[in-house]
Protein backbone atom coordinates (compact mmCIF):
# COMPACT_ATOMS: atom_id res chain seq x y z
CA UNK A 1 0.00 0.00 0.00
CA UNK A 2 1.24 3.46 -0.88
CA UNK A 3 -0.12 6.71 0.55
CA UNK A 4 0.62 9.95 -1.24
CA UNK A 5 -0.53 13.43 -0.29
CA UNK A 6 -0.65 16.19 -2.89
CA UNK A 7 -1.83 19.76 -2.46
CA UNK A 8 -5.42 18.80 -3.32
CA UNK A 9 -5.85 15.11 -2.55
CA UNK A 10 -4.67 11.96 -0.87
CA UNK A 11 -3.88 9.08 -3.18
CA UNK A 12 -4.02 5.49 -1.92
CA UNK A 13 -2.53 2.75 -4.05
CA UNK A 14 -3.50 -0.80 -3.17
CA UNK A 15 -2.46 -4.13 -4.62
CA UNK A 16 -4.73 -5.44 -7.36
CA UNK A 17 -5.52 -8.59 -5.39
CA UNK A 18 -7.23 -6.71 -2.53
CA UNK A 19 -10.55 -8.14 -1.38
CA UNK A 20 -13.17 -5.97 -3.09
CA UNK A 21 -15.78 -6.44 -0.37
CA UNK A 22 -13.34 -5.21 2.27
CA UNK A 23 -12.37 -2.29 0.04
CA UNK A 24 -16.02 -1.34 -0.43
CA UNK A 25 -16.56 -1.38 3.34
CA UNK A 26 -13.55 0.88 3.84
CA UNK A 27 -14.74 3.31 1.17
CA UNK A 28 -18.23 3.42 2.69
CA UNK A 29 -16.69 4.16 6.09
CA UNK A 30 -14.57 6.98 4.65
CA UNK A 31 -17.63 8.47 2.90
CA UNK A 32 -19.60 8.18 6.15
CA UNK A 33 -16.88 9.99 8.10
CA UNK A 34 -16.71 12.70 5.45
CA UNK A 35 -20.48 13.24 5.58
CA UNK A 36 -20.60 13.17 9.38
CA UNK A 37 -17.82 15.74 9.62
CA UNK A 38 -20.08 18.25 7.83
CA UNK A 39 -23.04 17.60 10.12
CA UNK A 40 -24.11 20.04 12.79
CA UNK A 41 -26.44 17.52 14.41
CA UNK A 42 -26.02 16.76 18.09
CA UNK A 43 -25.70 13.17 19.26
CA UNK A 44 -28.99 13.42 21.14
CA UNK A 45 -30.75 14.44 17.90
CA UNK A 46 -29.19 11.51 16.07
CA UNK A 47 -30.23 9.11 18.84
CA UNK A 48 -33.81 10.44 18.76
CA UNK A 49 -34.00 10.03 14.98
CA UNK A 50 -32.61 6.49 15.24
CA UNK A 51 -35.27 5.56 17.81
CA UNK A 52 -38.01 6.99 15.59
CA UNK A 53 -36.76 5.13 12.52
CA UNK A 54 -36.42 1.88 14.45
CA UNK A 55 -39.93 2.25 15.90
CA UNK A 56 -41.42 2.89 12.47
CA UNK A 57 -39.49 -0.01 10.94
CA UNK A 58 -40.70 -2.35 13.69
CA UNK A 59 -44.33 -1.29 13.22
CA UNK A 60 -44.05 -1.99 9.50
CA UNK A 61 -42.23 -5.34 9.85
CA UNK A 62 -43.21 -6.93 13.17
CA UNK A 63 -45.76 -9.25 11.55
CA UNK A 64 -42.95 -10.95 9.64
CA UNK A 65 -41.22 -11.84 12.90
CA UNK A 66 -44.21 -12.54 15.11
CA UNK A 67 -46.08 -14.89 12.78
CA UNK A 68 -47.41 -17.94 14.54
CA UNK A 69 -46.76 -21.27 12.75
Amino acid sequence: MVLERTANEVIIRLPANINWEDLELMIRFIKYRENVSKSKAKQEDIDKLAREVNKQWWEENKDRFLKQP
